[in-house]
């Protein structure tokens, strides 16, 4: 096998010999793709279609051995590494050109012990891939919106969805974590065991090594819930949006309510006339002691006006997290920016009003998740992820077929960001940020007490920045 050009980790070009690949592919029990192998070309696409990036070689790992072993010879090569779990990240850093991408997508290992209602499970898990394993007993992790996600960069970023309010953060219920460090040790992570790594873990992403496995704890949900979406036109957002922010200032905890705006898709169970109107909606979930207790909570909103569609009503819990799957298809060109708010005031509910009646594509959505409650009653130091006193993370999710097309869609997101500034309680969540968001914004992300303490905890587990191609905290 002749030799293969690389990329050092101080972004040199340097070459691989045929025999060190060779021996790579000994050492691993997975694949080690080329370019020049078949399965190359499908093994470095993911979930944002704008990302096109050319790996030198790609390691699929089966299990934490083959990531010590990928990861010790990149370090005796000097290679740049990106780590891939699910590939859902919308920066792309799950691949890296001309360097090792260390993918875990084939680690699909999940045991649910019922029992002491916990779950443990391998870093290439998805969202749907674990609900399938925990719904059957009933049970749930709090974790995320769509059921592609992969469960690692969503836990170590800090993990909100439609649970939140009721049981905190996906890292609020996490109980532990396997790590292969920047020097191929394997640790075990807990607020028992290398505390401060598990602190820096929950909500610091993947800065401090590559978490091979997470243990959660489980909640009683399901799997029959009250939930769904309710469309109303765009006309009427501004009073809507204002009725609702009157109606969740004293909901419980067990109701979530969250705000959409977007053009109405094509879907069967909408009106044809409305298809491709501007539009604006909640997606409600309750998880109280019954269904005809929670129907009665939200009733106010659903007889408010004459909506397009009233879609809410018992279903599986399944199907209320696969909701938003349709704007968030593996393929498309993303582009996303978020932003922590606090509760709606006029002056918020106008300018989404404004910009999301500006919309450019039929695919993209703002949403605007509801927070507070468990989430804002765990204190604030207690792990990395930082704006607990947030009641919104609204996500501009901007998403498009034609390539062609990407600059007016990415003004329209730049745009709509920027008016948003003055409302910010501060930074964003650390999983819906983009390419083009620098250091500036890693700090406003973590806060300045936490980001020096992020930064002494990666002095220790990785002095070098091995880990570096993520939302990245210098040593």
């Amino acid at each position: 096998m002749s030799k293969i050009k690389t990329i050092t980790l101080s972004h040199e070009e340097a070459f691989l010999s045929g025999d060190a690949i060779e021996n790579l592919k000994g050492l691993i029990q997975g694949d080690v793709l080329l370019p020049s192998d078949d399965e190359y070309n499908n093994a470095r696409k993911i979930w944002n279609g704008m990302i096109d990036k050319c790996p030198a070689l790609i390691v699929r790992c089966t299990g934490p051995a083959d990531v010590i072993d990928a990861v010790k010879f990149a370090r005796e090569h000097n290679l740049l590494v990106a780590v891939r779990g699910g590939g859902h990240n919308v920066t792309g850093n799950a691949l890296c050109d001309d360097g090792m991408v260390i993918d875990l997508s084939r680690m699909k290992g999940i045991h649910v012990d019922p029992k002491s209602c916990t779950a443990r499970a391998q870093a290439g898990v998805t969202l749907g891939e674990l609900d399938h394993e925990t719904q059957v007993f009933g049970l749930a992790v709090p974790s995320g919106i769509v059921t592609t996600t992969g469960i690692a960069g969503l836990t170590l970023g800090g993990g909100f969805g439609y649970l939140s309010r009721k049981y905190g953060l996906t890292i609020d219920n996490l109980i532990s974590v396997d790590l292969v460090t920047a020097e191929g040790e394997f640790l075990k992570a807990s607020k028992t065991e290398n505390e401060d790594l598990f602190w820096g873990l929950c909500g610091g992403g993947g800065n401090f090594g590559i978490v091979t496995s997470f243990e959660y704890k489980l909640q009683k949900i399901g799997p029959q819930v009250l939930g769904g979406m309710l469309l109303h036109p765009m006309e009427v957002a501004p009073e809507f949006l204002r009725f609702y922010r009157d109606f969740i200032a004293d909901t419980p905890d067990e109701l979530t309510v969250v705000p959409l705006l977007r053009l109405a898709p094509p879907a069967p169970f909408l009106p044809k006339v409305v298809h491709g109107k501007p539009v604006v909606g909640i997606l409600v979930l309750y998880t109280g002691s019954s269904i005809e207790e929670g129907e009665s909570l939200i009733a106010p909103l659903r007889q408010y006006g004459t909506p397009l569609i009233d879609g809410i009503g018992p279903k599986p819990f399944r199907a209320l997290q696969s909701f938003l799957d349709v704007s968030a298809r593996p393929g498309l060109n993303y582009y996303v920016k978020s932003e922590f708010l606090p509760a709606l005031n006029d002056d918020i509910i106008d300018t989404l009003v404004e910009h999301a009646s500006r919309i450019t594509s039929p695919l993209s959505v703002i949403a605007g998740f509801h927070l507070g409650g468990a989430v804002s009653r765990i204190d604030e130091d207690s792990t990395a992820y930082s704006h607990r006193n947030a009641s919104y993370s609204l996500i501009l999710n901007t998403a498009w077929i034609d390539p062609n097309e990407s600059d007016k869609h990415i003004k329209w997101t730049r745009a709509f960001w920027d008016a948003l500034q003055p409302f910010s309680v501060g930074g964003a969540y650390v999983n819906f940020q983009s390419y083009d968001e620098g250091e500036d914004r890693v700090k406003t992300t973590y806060g300045t007490a936490k980001l020096e303490r992020l930064s002494k905890l990666k002095r220790k587990f990785d002095p070098q920045n091995f880990f570096r191609l993520n939302r990245n905290i210098k040593p």
